[in-house]
């Protein structure tokens, strides 16, 4: 479980794509206390340390995980957003982040403006459901407040703290960014459905015996 409070901007230094996809990030502050087996977020995405160094340390990536993010677009030097999991010590500063990716969402405009920049964002049509204005939803790993929502699109805005400290500042409109929103709507919606699923099997059921 994480935040969306980014710790540490960090750099991947390798690629490999065979057997298994693995990247390696150098890391100044994250990959102090990191062992091999712990969870890290990369960009958003959960991922299991298997391998540190000083400095470094190595993930690899499932071909599941790659079909549903953005990190196959990764490339050699890229910045990426790094979290550690959460203790119980850890001050909740965003929201409860698990770090599986629902899916990507298209940035379909970035409007700069003088104290902030706004994100117009497209996603899957189905997430909509789960991005109400003043909810939550996780950029790249970010914990950010939904600003406004329409039928088809959400906006974010981004202060300059929150740009100085991610690699939100570096994307541009057509990005695909990796999108996780709110865990706590989404167990509601499934507990709402399946109540409705039960209560109209049983009406069913109650008419038929009739």
């Amino acid at each position: 479980m994480f935040t969306g409070i980014v710790e540490e901007v960090g750099k991947v230094c390798s690629i490999d794509y065979s057997p298994v996809f693995q990247i390696t990030v150098q890391s100044s502050k994250v990959s102090e206390t990191l062992n091999v087996s712990d969870s890290v977020c990369l960009n958003g995405v959960c991922l299991t340390v298997t391998e540190v160094r000083e400095k470094y340390f190595t993930v690899q990536v499932m071909p599941q995980t790659l079909k549903k993010t953005n990190l196959n677009r990764l490339k050699i030097r890229d910045p990426v957003n790094l979290e550690r999991a959460l203790l119980p010590t850890t001050p909740l500063g965003g929201h409860f982040v698990t770090g599986d990716i629902d899916a990507t969402a298209a940035l379909e405009r970035v409007e700069v403006k003088t104290s902030q920049w706004d994100f117009i964002l497209k996603p899957p049509s189905h997430l909509m459901r789960y991005v109400v204005n003043q909810g939550r939803v996780a950029l790249e790993g970010v914990s950010l407040t939904v600003a406004e929502r329409s039928d088809e699109t959400f906006r974010v805005c981004l202060i300059p703290y929150t740009l100085d400290h991610t690699t939100l500042k570096y994307k541009k409109e057509k990005d695909i960014l990796n999108l996780e929103v709110d865990i706590i709507a989404k167990y509601l919606d499934q507990i709402i459905q399946d109540k409705e699923k039960r209560t109209f099997t049983g009406f069913q059921l109650g008419k038929f015996i009739d």
